[in-house]
């Protein structure tokens, strides 16, 4: 049983309370609030610089949109409002933008924009207040950006909030961080089935490295990109940049990572192929300066393969081959605390409707999965609805597909009936050739060249 509407309603006026008392305790002169703490909310945090986002105002209604950008508790933010505003805020919560001193916004991709303010709603997105793996970082400074909306306009009627990639954990995280403040939410290529994206790329990594006989390389070295990396290649058969794979070590390593992906689906196999050198090259240590510390610079730390049951188990049988790794942030791992990694429970209390593409292995497929059985497991299945997406690309999504998972996702918060979605979670749904078809537009697919670094619908068979 869920709680009724008006219960939620009841929660998020005490949302809006509280935002409302901030945005007065806003107002008070900058010295006052620098003399609060260390860093002045109208300053970026150490090591960072935050970098103006430049976004011309939009014409709309015979005006054009009003642009307000600046920066507020340590983070750059841009809001656009309107001529003829509809009540409603819709807050965009970008990826990951590496581990790098510049803080930056950017408006919504995929059409976004231009569609929420030709519908008459507000958006407003935040750069957060540092950068990293910072799941935390994203949904309190998502949240706090709500805040100066209300003192920039006024209070919104609505918030929705739309997020993609880290920003999709950032968005599932936030609508159980606060329940009370959004109406309705819309994930892209989310990790929403949070460490266990880590858990897949060390997965990856102790495979390759066991397949190709360089075993017992983790935590890779120094000299990992110079002399392992070139031997991974060799004992696998693969060169870099070249998306063919021959030997029955590179065929078992395509196979284990379609099923730790999320199973066999349309496009799996080319998607592997399309990813292996990024997802081999993830294992090379980074050395470049960065103000990002702990666990957010380094979110492998809560990735684990103890226990985990590989297959295929031939002809190397992967369970015994692959080097056991325990977490090494296992308090972090565990913790359900907002942390940079924060777990995401499957408890919405709010409809979401999520887009993700079929053979993204950056963000695979099972995140998708994760969370659909989390969602079941806390009983609340009715507020959710996935879409697969017929392409490999991280993020890769059409504006028409975007769009109208969004005008669904609108209508169902409005009191329509639940949208229609995909099955992520059945083998035989995910094993059909036509999987993915429902949701992915036929248009972008006819348009499509030969598959490249910005278009891999071509890696999959027309639908019918």
């Amino acid at each position: 049983m869920h709680p009724p509407r008006s219960v939620a309603t009841n929660g998020r006026r005490a949302v809006w309370a509280l935002l409302l008392a901030v945005a007065v305790l806003l107002q008070v002169p900058a010295s006052a609030a620098a003399s609060a703490g260390p860093v002045p909310p109208d300053q970026p945090l150490p090591g960072y610089t935050i970098v103006p986002p430049d976004i011309a105002p939009l014409p709309a209604d015979g005006g054009e949109t009003r642009v307000i950008t600046g920066v507020h508790r340590n983070a750059g933010f841009a809001i656009e409002v309107p001529p003829r505003w509809n009540g409603r805020l819709v807050m965009w919560a970008h990826g990951f933008r590496g581990n790098g001193p510049e803080l930056t916004t950017d408006p919504p991709p995929d059409g976004l924009r231009e569609k929420w303010i030709g519908q008459g709603y507000a958006w407003a997105a935040s750069s957060y207040d540092r950068n990293g793996y910072d799941v935390a970082s994203g949904v309190t400074s998502t949240r706090e950006l709500v805040g100066r909306f209300v003192r920039e306009v006024r209070r919104p009627d609505q918030v929705f909030l739309v997020g993609a990639s880290m920003g999709g954990h950032v968005t599932a995280r936030a609508i159980e961080q606060d329940p009370g403040l959004y109406a309705g939410a819309m994930p892209m290529c989310g990790v929403l089935g949070d460490h266990d994206l880590f858990d897949y790329f060390l997965d990856f990594a102790l495979s390759a490295q066991a397949l190709s006989g360089q075993g017992g390389n983790y935590p890779p070295g120094p000299d990992y990109a110079d002399v392992v990396l070139p031997r991974v290649y060799a004992g696998l058969g693969l060169e870099p940049g070249d998306p063919t794979a021959t030997t029955p070590e590179a065929q078992q390593l395509i196979a284990a990572t379609v099923i730790g992906s999320g199973g066999p689906r349309p496009g799996a196999e080319a998607s592997v192929l399309y990813w292996k050198d990024f997802l081999l090259e993830l294992a090379v240590p980074g050395d470049e300066p960065t103000p990002v510390t702990g666990v957010a610079a380094e979110p492998g730390a809560v990735a684990t393969n103890v226990g985990t049951d590989y297959a295929p188990d031939e002809p190397v049988d992967l369970d015994a081959a692959v080097q056991r790794v325990p977490a090494a942030d296992q308090r972090t791992r565990e913790s359900k605390r907002l942390t940079p990694v924060a777990q995401v429970f499957g408890k919405p209390r709010v409809p979401v409707l999520s887009l993700h593409g079929l053979g993204d292995l950056f963000v695979p497929f099972r995140m998708e999965q994760v969370y659909a059985e989390e969602v079941a497991r806390a009983g609340r299945s009715d507020e959710l609805v996935q879409r697969a997406i017929r392409v490999t690309g991280h993020c890769e999504f059409a504006p028409a597909e975007v769009g109208a998972a969004w005008d669904d996702l609108v209508a169902w918060v409005d009191g329509g009936p639940k949208p229609a979605g995909d099955d992520v979670t059945d083998p035989a749904a995910l094993a059909d050739p036509d999987y993915g078809c429902r949701f992915s537009d036929r248009a972008a697919y006819d348009a499509a060249g030969p598959p490249s670094q910005n278009d891999t619908r071509r890696l999959y068979a027309p639908c019918p």
